[in-house]
């Protein structure tokens, strides 16, 4: 296992680079780390592209990552950034996240996972322990996370909600997006929705894996 990256210097301010695409997102963030006298936010990024760039030049102790970004999900540019900047700390911001998010933040080598409804308390706390060397992940997701790096998974079907099982049952009969929208009674992009959750609850990153994991765990008939 590589050696963790030094922390931030002691007595020098935590050097942020915040990669988030929306601006009135941004700018709240960046006036809540501002008002802590030990953080700095050096620069603001509004893709993934745009981001490894800043990361070279910049140096940050701390990459404030969006996870929705317009050129790809902000977890795929984790070790992009760990290597433009070898020293600096992933923290992944994300609107809704579940284990197996989190789970991939950790794999992808991020320090940690907060939620955008967090108070921004916890987030200038948060990025602190990353700069030093911690991890950060929002409350209920660290355990989960331990649990399946260690190998020990909980029931996977356990946090899918009567919804959500009725997606994956769907799914199960081989059905797309359009037919279970009309089955379920709910526009597409609410089935997208569903669908996307049930494969994020089951680590799944496509249909037919989550319905071949839901079949070896007995979850569909």
């Amino acid at each position: 296992m590589p050696p963790s990256p030094p922390a931030a210097t002691p007595g020098a301010a935590i050097r942020i680079l915040l990669v988030e695409d929306h601006d009135m997102v941004a700018e709240a963030i960046r006036m809540a780390l501002d008002r802590a006298t030990d953080l700095e936010v050096v620069g603001r990024s509004a893709s993934i592209g745009a981001g490894l760039a800043d990361a070279a030049r910049l140096s940050p102790d701390v990459v404030l990552l969006d996870r929705r970004l317009p050129d790809g999900d902000g977890i795929g540019g984790i070790a992009g950034l760990k290597a433009a900047a070898p020293h600096c700390r992933v923290l992944v911001l994300a609107g809704e996240a579940t284990a197996s998010v989190a789970t991939r933040v950790a794999e992808a080598g991020g320090a940690g996972l907060l939620l955008k409804t967090d108070n921004l308390t916890e987030l200038q706390d948060a990025v602190r322990r990353v700069a030093a060397g911690e991890v950060a992940f929002s409350k209920g997701l660290l355990s989960d996370v331990l649990d399946r790096l260690t190998g020990r998974t909980p029931d996977r079907g356990a946090t899918l909600t009567p919804r959500e099982r009725e997606t994956l049952d769907l799914l199960g009969e081989g059905l797309g997006s359009a037919e279970i929208s009309r089955r379920l009674g709910v526009a597409v992009n609410t089935a997208r929705n569903h669908i996307q959750r049930v494969l994020e609850k089951l680590g799944a990153r496509t249909q037919l894996e989550a319905v071949t994991t839901a079949r070896r765990d007995g979850l569909l008939r």
